[in-house]
């Protein structure tokens, strides 16, 4: 019998001819990403339990980008960045991607493949659950605790159980409007946020290979929102131009075999897509747009390493040029590279930047994780008690993006920003027409 895509890498990783799932096996990792909420407890980890003298297994392999509390004067915040600054220091360290200095980026999830650390048929872990983003491009990724990045910092390797594969085929054409951020909700209301623990999600078909890199991610990064362990699509011509594009390392591309077996296949006609809302308080109580559109919303935030790529503004800018919102309407770019497409990628003669001003949007945020996390009471975006938000992040539990006493609507950026233009929960499609 044949092999997944998510065998193959894993495979190779663990210096096998083959696995399967349920094989607990050992893993040579490539690439290991930490960040400011994480990292000082990765560093703990690995000092207490290999020496305070002791140096990373590789430095090329640790990646360091602060991203969640950035903009803040929160003391604790601005701590946990100097200890990643000291240790960047004490390791020579290569790939710190500092505050406040010309190399910081913005959103961990952005940053990496932005920055060429994302190559096909490679492993990566991360402190971060949206780590899966990155199976996007064809790698295997996933998001561990301190004590696992712990111990890959010290010796290169983990002990995993290779997980259940589930295949997700969806052939035709997309109805405009309809984005990977309605995919994935869809999906995700579905199988619920259980069902599929600790599984490889893999996505296929027409409609995924009709996507851009940018939307595949959006996909594969709410995965662990089902409860994925992994989130993977093959890699194309798309993948290895974007790759190549990046950096000039080698990599190898795997693919899934045709007698490969899965738990469970799931097809999907693409036609069949609508443009959906996750309500309060779970990413699986999925809605249409349209069914809910009688909630009234107080303000809209478009960002987040789900919603605020360029792609995604593009999106928002499609609704929101010559219109003006409602409510309002708070931007955060992913990062620096984002932000400075915004004065330079125009629609029919206009900036992103010149529509969303025009349209009264709230002047954008420096790149960062912003209120998708909530974070200190000066974060920019963060919700205020009693405030509906429809957003284009990937969690909506009670008080992700700030009070507990706030409500956070997932939507696509389309949706989110034709809420905006009528306070209300608004399918985006009649501004499509």
């Amino acid at each position: 019998m044949g092999m997944t895509i998510t065998e193959k890498i894993l495979a190779r990783a663990g210096g096998r001819d083959n696995v399967v799932p349920g094989d607990n096996i050992w893993v040579n990792v490539d690439v290991l990403m930490t960040h400011d909420v994480c990292g000082p407890g990765t560093i703990g980890v690995f000092k207490r339990e290999f020496g305070t003298d002791a140096k990373v297994w590789n430095k090329d392999g640790v990646v360091i980008i602060p991203d969640h509390y950035i903009f803040t004067e929160d003391e604790k915040c601005r701590r946990n960045v100097d200890v990643l600054r000291e240790f960047v220091r004490e390791q020579q360290l290569p790939h710190f991607y500092e505050p406040g200095t010309d190399s910081y980026s913005g959103v961990c999830h952005v940053t990496l493949p932005e920055k060429g650390h994302i190559r096909p048929g490679e492993v990566l872990f991360g402190t971060d659950s949206h780590t899966c983003t990155h199976g996007a491009l064809g790698m295997f990724a996933s998001g561990i605790g301190n004590t696992d990045a712990g111990f890959i910092m010290g010796t290169g390797k983990l002990l995993i159980k290779v997980p259940v594969m589930l295949k997700f085929i969806i052939n035709g054409k997309l109805p405009d409007g309809v984005t990977g951020k309605d995919v994935i909700l869809k999906i995700i209301g579905d199988l619920g946020v259980d069902g599929a623990t600790y599984c490889a999600m893999e996505f296929a078909g027409s409609a995924i290979e009709a996507m851009s890199v940018e939307e595949r991610m959006t996909i594969c990064n709410m995965a662990i929102e089902a409860g994925g362990k992994s989130g993977i699509i093959a890699p194309d011509e798309k993948t290895i131009e974007y790759v190549r594009a990046r950096t000039d390392r080698p990599f190898t591309c795997f693919f899934s075999d045709a007698d490969a077996h899965y738990q469970k296949v799931y097809e999907y006609n693409a036609e069949d897509f609508e443009s959906v809302v996750a309500l309060p308080f779970s990413p699986d109580n999925v809605k249409t747009a349209k069914d809910a559109g009688d909630i009234k919303i107080d303000r809209a935030y478009i960002g987040s390493c789900t919603g605020g790529k360029l792609t995604d503004f593009m999106f928002a800018a499609k609704i929101l040029k010559g219109r003006k919102v409602k409510v309002d309407t708070f931007l955060v770019p992913s990062t620096v590279e984002v932000e400075d497409a915004l004065s330079k990628v125009s629609i029919e003669g206009k900036t992103l930047i010149d529509i969303f001003r025009e349209a009264g949007c709230i002047d954008p945020a420096p790149p960062s994780c912003a209120a998708c996390l909530g974070g200190p009471i000066d974060t920019f975006g963060r919700c205020n008690n009693g405030e509906v938000c429809v957003s284009t992040t990937n969690r909506n539990f009670p008080g992700r993006m700030g009070s507990k006493d706030s409500r956070t609507i997932l939507a696509s950026p389309y949706t989110a920003a034709a809420s905006a233009l009528t306070g209300h929960l608004t399918d985006p499609r009649c501004y499509l027409k």
